[in-house]
């Protein structure tokens, strides 16, 4: 029998039987839409997770001042920790090799006012290079720059949550914001940060859209420490040129916090580069089950073909009685029957794709969890559809190719 021929019988055995075509496709269709929902979920996660640590910056180091008591800031005040300052960026920028830039900020909870509204927000006292370390930018406006640091002038920067807050749909740059007793010039809004907070430890303290960014100058000079043991500084951020050695100079910078804080374990360093490495590493695991577990679907499917394609044989036997005493030989029933199963799964593939880009997009337009479809996962759920019709359809091919052609012309 011709190739042709095959496909032609085949097409025809599922249009003749569509209701039982259908049923017998389920499982397929089930099984490769769920694979590539499921890696389509998988994916989704991984990419939120890198653009989660690129928004820290992924050849940063991070040294965060710990929120301590005031019984525990009194212990390691008197152990001669000053806790961290201007001394420890200076000492790591001269010390450590590779350094691009070291990025000082000082934080304080404070109420914000403009006109009617108040609200709470975090001050930060920061330098000019602050956006572009930590990768943040301006919705409008424009941020800190060198001479209003230098000069210390009283002006600042809103977050997209505080600036919507006070000021609604009102223009804010240019306009007046009480902090404190202190009145700061708005000179620029940041574009909305939407950063995850989940294994970042200390960063994971604040919604980062309600802060406001002043001169770090201008923060020392005008505004009190929340309490007078509280450590000058809440973060350094140094950037390393080379990203290769960024474990290396992490290594070195700790070194240097240590000694500069006689041992006392007041501060946290946060490497986002090693965070993003052990979150794939996480999320490739996690793809693998969720794969593994939709797969089943299609094992689940390929049985379901195979118990088919046997009670087809039992149907047709004294069609391939027949078919044998004409002439046809037993590869040629083989690949009939084969060909029969492997048009069920594609067919079952083909509409499972279309269910499963389908449901993965409808599950990012009514939910909250981002999906990402990648061709690959497309052709790894479908080309295991076939792999499963040619797999479960092989034993019932072989049973119809085995029939002697006397005894299934003789069959009813």
């Amino acid at each position: 029998m011709q190739f042709e021929e095959n496909i032609r019988v085949a097409l025809r055995g599922l249009i003749d039987h569509k209701f039982r075509s259908f049923l017998t496709m389920l499982g397929i269709i089930f099984g490769v839409a769920s694979v590539i929902a499921m890696l389509s979920i998988g994916e989704g996660a991984k990419r939120e997770a890198i653009a989660k640590y690129q928004d820290l910056g992924v050849s940063n180091i991070i040294v965060r001042d710990k929120d301590l008591t005031v019984q525990e800031l009194e212990e390691v005040r008197s152990k001669f920790s000053q806790g961290l300052s201007l001394n420890d960026a200076n000492a790591i920028k001269n010390i450590v090799p590779g350094v691009e830039a070291v990025v000082p900020q000082a934080e304080k909870s404070v109420e914000v006012k403009f006109a009617d509204k108040a609200s709470k927000s975090t001050l930060i006292g920061i330098t000019p290079e602050f956006i572009e370390v930590l990768n943040y930018e301006t919705g409008y406006g424009k941020f800190i720059d060198q001479m209003q640091y230098d000069r210390g002038l009283k002006v600042c920067v809103l977050g997209a949550g505080i600036s919507k807050t006070l000021f609604q749909s009102r223009e804010p740059v240019g306009q007046m914001v009480k902090v404190e007793d202190q009145w700061l010039e708005v000179v620029g809004v940041m574009k909305s940060k939407a950063l995850f907070t989940e294994t970042v430890g200390e960063l994971a303290s604040r919604d980062l859209n309600n802060d406001i960014y002043i001169p770090l100058s201008t923060f020392h000079k005008r505004f009190e420490p929340e309490n007078e043991l509280a450590s000058e500084l809440k973060q350094l951020t140094v950037k390393i040129e080379n990203s290769e050695k960024l474990m290396l100079a992490a290594s070195v910078v700790e070194e240097i916090i240590k000694r500069h804080h006689y041992n006392n374990p007041d501060y946290s360093i946060v490497i986002p580069y090693e965070l993003l490495k052990q979150e794939e590493k996480e999320r490739r695991i996690y793809n693998i089950l969720l794969g593994a577990i939709a797969a089943i679907s299609l094992v689940v499917g390929g049985i379901g073909i195979m118990n088919i394609m046997l009670a087809t044989v039992m149907e047709r036997t004294r069609e391939i009685g027949i078919r044998r005493a004409i002439g046809a030989r037993k590869s040629d029933i083989m690949s009939q029957f084969v060909t029969e199963a492997v048009a069920i799964s594609i067919t079952g593939g083909i509409i499972g794709v279309i269910l499963g880009v389908g449901l993965s997009l409808g599950i990012t337009l009514f939910t909250d969890v981002t999906t990402f479809i990648r061709l690959y996962s497309v052709f790894i759920a479908f080309g295991f559809s076939v792999v499963v019709g040619i797999s479960f359809g092989y034993l019932p091919a072989k049973s119809a190719a085995n029939l002697k052609p006397i005894e299934s012309i003789r069959y009813e």
